[in-house]
């Protein structure tokens, strides 16, 4: 009997029990969560490599939570795109996302690089290339010409069991401009189609939410497996330690300081408050290590609590789970580049660092946002930067521990740049944010996904202002209202 591995499975039994009474009291989520954060670490500490029980309690969540990605991402951006009745809406949707995305990568590069210049993680290690097997490395290396042709479906069944988002998202949207063409002339004969989607969108919906609620059980299994994992360094233990930390200080720092600023700036909601709303989508992402399994907390707080309507969230938060993704794809190739550089004293010009700095922005467009796709992604930009991938090798070991961080950090940026898209296109709803109003779903209220408040009587064209397409000609404005 492996007493010490039952006895770990016993002790996150007991949490279980815990965090159920503590669900009974009808106490705050996100205070559940975090009590759960706080229990596993102690038990991943004490149990060491000892989780082989525990681990199979998160894996199954994770799966689980994975399974929900693709039908949520389909029904949710043909729900949302449907409603907006012009192409040019959408188009001004999604040029937006991009840009925040891939902005909000571009300042994570220069956080990191600045940083990394300053506290030189990697000094006087002194080690020689050659020392640790890059064999595993070398096949984590994306060419960029298969990463584009990767963008575009060749088997929707294949693309659904991979996860694969940015197909999934093609997908959808040829869809719904299908659906957005024959509405204008053939309305009655496609409106089954809007109907059913609508219908299947509610029934995922409450699916998902079953599976949200089991996240605090999950998030002691997961720590509690991560912790007593991380526990060998090899040989360059405390440089790996000072790079560690380096990473989670570069990454709370644009988690909360960067994107507290664009949120402020560009979104013009206050910060703190805006942290509040999503912590269970950093929670998760914090344990699950896994953007696109946080995917449907993310959505959930985006439309609920921050007010995002949800053509928004349903489309600029997926997108980001393989756009922008700061902490895999611009924090952790900078740092791992700038350690290496020093640990093994290869010299490195300014010419060089901006190449390097080049290649993190554009090498976030089609990250994967699951666990490990940092190391496909430094792999990948060291590759293109000619630096040797024996860097991302010797890293690996704290790889596991600094994407509990990372991923925080690609989700938040996901989050926020969902809202400044959505304060900029007029979709963000105030009330909702404020807790005057609550969201409702389509069946609930006069327009899908828009919030009633309860103390006041809205008018329709209240409703429908913020929302009014972008039309290419003047009759289609007119047209919207009429179909609302």
């Amino acid at each position: 009997m492996n007493w010490p591995a039952w006895g770990t499975l016993a002790a996150v039994a007991l949490v279980a029990v815990l965090i159920h009474r503590l669900r009974r009291r009808n106490i705050n989520f996100s205070v559940i969560t975090l009590i759960a954060l706080a229990l596993g670490i102690p038990i991943g500490l004490i149990a060491g490599d000892h989780v082989e029980y525990v681990d199979p309690i998160g894996k199954i969540y994770l799966n689980i939570l994975l399974a929900c990605v693709a039908p949520l991402i389909l029904v949710a951006i043909v729900s949302s795109v449907t409603s907006l009745g012009s192409i040019a809406k959408l188009r001004s949707i999604g040029l937006r996302s991009v840009f925040w995305l891939m902005l909000s990568n571009g300042l994570a590069v220069v956080l990191a690089m600045g940083l990394g210049l300053a506290f030189q993680p990697g000094s006087g290690v002194h080690s020689k290339l050659g020392g640790t097997a890059t064999d595993a490395v070398q096949g984590q290396v994306q060419d960029f010409t298969h990463v584009v042709i990767g963008f575009f479906p060749t088997n929707v069944v294949e693309n659904f069991r991979a996860n694969d988002i940015i197909p999934i998202i093609l997908i959808a949207l040829v869809l719904s401009i299908a659906y957005l063409s024959l509405a204008e002339r053939k309305p009655e004969q496609v409106r089954p189609f809007r109907d059913g989607a609508e219908a299947l969108k509610l029934v995922i919906f409450k699916a998902v939410g079953y599976v949200i609620q089991l996240t605090p059980y999950a998030i002691v299994a997961l720590t509690a497996t991560t912790v007593g994992n991380s526990t060998n360094l090899g040989k360059q233990f405390w440089s790996l330690v000072g790079l560690l930390a380096l990473t989670w200080v570069a990454c709370f720092l644009h988690t909360f300081a960067v994107n507290g600023v664009v949120l402020k700036v560009f979104g013009r909601v206050p910060a703190l408050a805006f942290f509040r709303k999503i912590f269970p989508a950093q929670l998760t992402a914090f344990t699950t290590q896994s953007s696109v399994g946080t995917l449907p907390v993310t959505t959930e707080r985006l439309t609920r609590e921050v007010g995002v309507h949800p053509e928004i969230a349903h489309f600029t938060a997926p997108l980001g789970t393989t756009i922008g993704m700061p902490g895999c794809a611009g924090i952790w190739p900078v740092l791992i580049a700038i350690w290496g550089l020093n640990a093994y004293d290869i010299p490195y010009g300014p010419g060089d660092y901006l190449r390097l700095a080049v290649l993190g922005v554009l090498v976030s467009v089609g990250t994967a946002g699951l666990p490990a796709a940092a190391t496909v992604a430094a792999a990948t930009v060291l590759s293109a930067a000619g630096l040797p991938l024996e860097f991302v090798a010797v890293t690996i070991p704290i790889s596991t521990i600094a994407d509990m961080a990372r991923t925080m950090t690609n989700v938040t940026a996901a989050a926020a740049s969902a809202t400044v898209v959505a304060r900029q296109t007029g979709l963000l709803d105030d009330e909702i944010f404020a807790g005057r109003a609550e969201f409702q779903e389509a069946d609930e209220s006069p327009l899908p996904g828009r919030r009633v408040a309860a103390e006041e009587t809205v008018a329709l064209a209240d409703l429908t202002t913020p929302i009014t397409p972008i039309a290419d000609d003047p009759s289609a404005g007119a047209r919207e209202l009429t179909n609302a």
